[in-house]
């Protein structure tokens, strides 16, 4: 039996197609056997709000996407409604994926406010590089020493998990390495950071949080998803990532296998965490 998948995009979000409906995504969990789908939609800002930004009061915002858009909360929750009713054998969750909680904690808080929220994902997509918090990893890699960036975005992560109180699960945590530049450098080597995810890991497993292995991200190793266990974690969440809806569920039979590796077993029930 897979598991709930809780990190999908629908056209809800700035960067899914419209095509990407959260009836045409939920018919594919369906198909796939998922139990459970969450429409986590992103939540990203592209100017500060009050409340915002005390972490680095001269931070710039760089060069951030012109689509970013406000999340259309009644019309995303009215279509939650919708597949819930289409769709009765599924569980549909609502959520969101709140990008740099620790620099928009104001911001995330009024969206919060504004709505009901089963999954609330945290991720660092943007880390501050020269006074200016940037996002294209893929320039970023061809300006930068890869090592010193990957180091200076678990420093971010760290303070994201240490800082941020408004999430639950944390999200693709080495998403650098979509962009890692492997022609130039050689493949990305998780042991090369081991130092850098045990921190992390352990800052969240205190704080009684839950890792997500991507699976739209290179998947995890079983070994990284083992120093998640051995830093006292507790749980983990499968996330597809979709934004399409034949990836809803991609790759979870590789994920199960990895994720039992490391130790951790299904939940009390078939729509909870995976836990040690």
């Amino acid at each position: 039996m897979l598991p709930a998948d809780n990190h999908i995009h629908s056209r809800w979000s700035w960067d899914t197609a419209e095509t990407s409906t959260m009836e045409l995504e939920c018919a594919r969990a369906i198909h796939r056997g998922i139990p459970a789908v969450a429409f986590t939609e992103h939540v990203d800002f592209a100017v500060w709000g009050d409340g915002d930004g005390t972490r680095w009061p001269s931070l710039q915002l760089g060069d951030r996407p012109p689509s970013f858009a406000p999340l259309d909360i009644a019309g995303y929750q009215a279509n939650i409604e919708k597949c819930r009713e289409m769709f009765p054998d599924l569980r549909v969750l609502s959520g969101i994926e709140a990008g740099e909680p620790h620099l928009f904690p104001a911001s995330v808080t009024r969206v919060l406010g504004a709505g009901s929220f089963d999954r609330v994902l945290g991720s660092l997509h943007c880390i501050p590089v020269d006074g200016r918090l940037e996002g294209d990893t893929w320039t970023l890699f061809t300006r930068h020493d890869p090592y010193d960036l990957m180091e200076r975005y678990f420093a971010e992560l760290f303070a994201l998990v240490e800082e941020s109180q408004l999430f639950e699960v944390l999200a693709h945590c080495d998403y650098p390495r979509r962009s890692w530049p492997t022609a130039r450098v050689g493949g990305y080597r998780e042991a090369d950071f081991e130092d850098h995810y045990r921190s992390v890991f352990q800052a969240l497993a205190s704080s009684q949080r839950v890792l997500e292995i991507n699976t739209g991200s290179p998947l995890a190793s079983a070994a990284l998803m083992r120093w998640w266990w051995e830093e006292g974690g507790q749980a983990v969440s499968f996330g597809s990532d979709a934004h399409r809806p034949s990836l809803v569920g991609d790759q979870f039979e590789l994920a199960v296998h990895i994720v039992e590796a490391a130790g951790f077993r299904p939940g009390r029930n078939r729509f909870d965490f995976w836990r040690r």
